[in-house]
């Protein structure tokens, strides 16, 4: 019962957002609130912009996106600062088609269908609100009323410039059902639907040969010739093509370089005049955001014919490559997989991490530093802060290749690779070793790989191997730390009473002689190089370390464990280190002794209740690093 009350919730909120007037009441709400005579890329840009703005490092992040487009921040704020803000500021760029251009399952049509679900939303709101000419199958803009030669006044008390001429049909209807006055026209409150066919249309190509182009600009019924006896009276003519009915809206293009050129040379007056021809009428106006999408391969094919060139021109091209981040990219899996009929299996932690570590290095360029492999340009690209690289460097690279990320692997390969395992198989848990082996069997029936590509994939797939390893490494030596707590905190403690006793050039005392005796070099030392400390940088860490401890100090707070992120990592590799011997016996031997089944299960525990494994995949986990640590 509660979903039918939300769905009875719903409707009623419908109901108390309709408005019906007169053209005279709606000049009315116009005073109040003017912005309700927005264009329709104005109407884009407001909806986009009232999501939400952070502005970090220079860059702008439009939240709008957040939820559905993953690691493709750049490409969204050039789209929104290049495209529909100066379009929604009525400049040039609005007579242009938005053409987006990218790799297959790059976001595209995610991206379209979010501007297209976001509209539908939009126009519920207070900001957004659609009026319209009522009864009109074009939804059209009630402002068109208004009489030319009236325009320049309207525009003088009312702010706002009108474009655009009345549709045949409305003419007719202001003349036979009003007598002429305009101020008696009913309008009413609209809202966007794509499946009621408001505000909204679709365009896919087919069989050149069957489509028409009443698909686009509607057509002659000819049922109603005999009533009317014309076929250029407007009320024998079905206003139902897909440019009519996304009038004030969005008209989305799928596949547009597929299309007949019939299709597309509408568009040329469309872009450039705001209107186009339907029937035996007069141009008729259209205020609608044109998007269209197509991969790298038709669009070089389509500029290179010179017949294309007139509407090539009237093109905003908006690159949309796939992602470069990891951690993006594993946002990517994770969505497409809550959507998906495999939910429910375990995905042991790291394992979408680790094919998403591959993936980014398949659609990574190399760069001409000799500084920079493929791999650190992974981790600078995913945030992660490296010693001797800056937030400069980073955009240093990224402008080496203009085309980074219109080529590799895309997402969907790698779902489907890891569906395949799991049905296959009959898998229940699956981690990132079976994950890794699936893409690489996959290689070989992939057909749009070559023979080269499949080569350095391969590779791509060892170097993922391999930084699953290290993250192996670590999640055991975590949970081994954790089982050893009271060490790692006794460790520190020692580590500390040192630092403070070098820092202040200061002596020990041995809590059992009483002997006075110097701070212990060679301890602090084995820490220290445990996170890449070297001895010139020594002193410095250290004074760093007992200033952070008196600013704790300072603010009544006492410093532990967690207070430091690198000195913790420092302790739980050197605690580590010191245990790889009882790891390698605990995890390798076939009967372990009462003792070792105890700390094989702590292990196990820790796994499952502070990492997120099963105990299933704890234990596959541990053999995998007691194997690595063996060799």
């Amino acid at each position: 019962m509660d979903i039918l009350k939300k769905i009875q919730d719903h409707r009623e909120q419908e109901e108390e957002l309709k408005w019906e007037g007169t053209f005279s009441e709606y000049l009315e709400l116009l005073k109040e609130r003017p912005y309700l005579a927005q264009s329709a890329h104005s109407r884009v840009y407001n909806m986009i912009k009232s999501a939400g703005v952070v502005e970090e490092h220079d860059h702008k992040r439009y939240k709008f996106f957040d939820e559905d487009i993953y690691g493709l921040d750049e490409a969204m704020e050039k789209l929104v600062e290049e495209y529909f803000h100066p379009a929604a500021r009525r400049l040039d760029v609005r007579k242009r088609i938005l053409l987006l251009m990218g790799p297959v399952s790059g976001g595209k049509s995610t991206l379209v269908n979010l501007l297209k679900r976001g509209m539908e939303q939009y126009t519920h709101t207070e900001e957004g609100a659609v009026f319209a000419i009522k009864g009109c199958p074009m939804h059209e803009d009630p402002l068109h009323l208004v009489p030319n030669h009236l325009r320049k006044d309207f525009e003088e008390e009312y702010g706002i410039r009108i474009e655009g001429s009345l549709s045949p049909l409305n003419t007719m209807r202001v003349e036979t059902e009003y007598g002429g006055r305009i101020e008696d026209v009913l309008v009413e409150r609209v809202f966007f639907s794509e499946d009621k066919r408001t505000g909204i249309g679709t365009f896919s190509p087919s069989d050149p040969k069957s489509q028409d182009i009443a698909d686009l600009t509607g057509s002659i019924d000819f049922s109603t010739i005999a009533q009317y006896g014309s076929e250029s009276d407007p009320r024998a003519y079905r206003f139902d093509g897909e440019l009519n009915k996304a009038n004030r809206g969005i008209m989305e293009f799928q596949e547009m370089l597929k299309c007949d050129e019939k299709f597309l040379w509408h568009l040329l007056s469309l872009t450039q005049e705001g209107n186009f021809k339907a029937g035996r009428f007069a141009l008729i106006s259209a205020d609608e955001l044109i998007v269209a999408h197509t991969n790298e391969a038709e669009y070089r094919s389509f500029i290179a014919n010179k017949k294309n060139e007139a509407l090539h021109s009237r093109m905003i091209v908006m690159p949309v490559p796939y992602n470069l981040k990891v951690s993006q990219e594993e946002r990517i899996y994770e969505k497409m997989i809550r959507e998906s009929d495999i939910k429910n299996v375990h995905i042991a932690p790291h394992t979408l991490r680790v094919a998403a570590m591959f993936t980014i290095l398949t659609r990574l360029k190399e760069s001409k530093k000799a500084n920079v492999d493929v791999l650190k340009k992974m981790r600078l690209y995913d945030g992660e802060i490296l010693e001797g690289f800056s937030d400069v460097d980073v955009e240093e690279l990224k402008k080496e290749h203009a085309d980074e990320g219109m080529s590799g692997i895309d997402p969907r390969y790698v779902i489907n690779r890891i569906s395949s395992t799991i049905i296959k198989k009959e898998l229940t848990s699956i981690n990132a070793l079976d994950v890794l082996r699936s893409l690489k069997d996959g290689l070989g029936s992939h057909a749009s790989i070559s023979n080269e590509d499949k080569d350095r994939y391969l590779d791509f797939i060892s170097l993922a191997r391999k930084e699953y390893d290290e993250i192996a490494k670590k999640e055991v030596q975590k949970a081994f730390v954790y089982s050893y707590e009271e060490s790692a905190v006794t460790l520190m403690d020692n580590y500390l009473d040192n630092v403070e006793a070098y820092c202040n050039k200061a002596k020990l005392r041995d809590p059992l002689t009483g002997e006075e005796l110097n701070p212990d070099e060679r301890l602090m030392r084995s820490i220290e190089e445990q996170i890449g400390v070297s001895e010139n940088a020594k002193k410095a860490f250290r004074e760093e370390i007992l200033i952070r401890i008196s600013a704790y100090a300072r603010k009544g707070k006492k410093f532990d464990y967690q207070s430091h992120e690198r000195l913790r990592e420092a302790i739980q590799k050197k605690l580590f280190a010191d245990l790889k011997d009882v790891v390698k016996i605990t995890t390798s031997t076939k009967t372990p002794d009462e003792q070792q089944l105890k700390k094989i299960n702590e292990v196990v525990a820790t796994l499952v209740d502070e990492h997120g494994y099963t105990s299933s995949s704890a234990n596959e986990l541990l053999k995998y690093v007691g194997s690595l640590l063996n060799r």
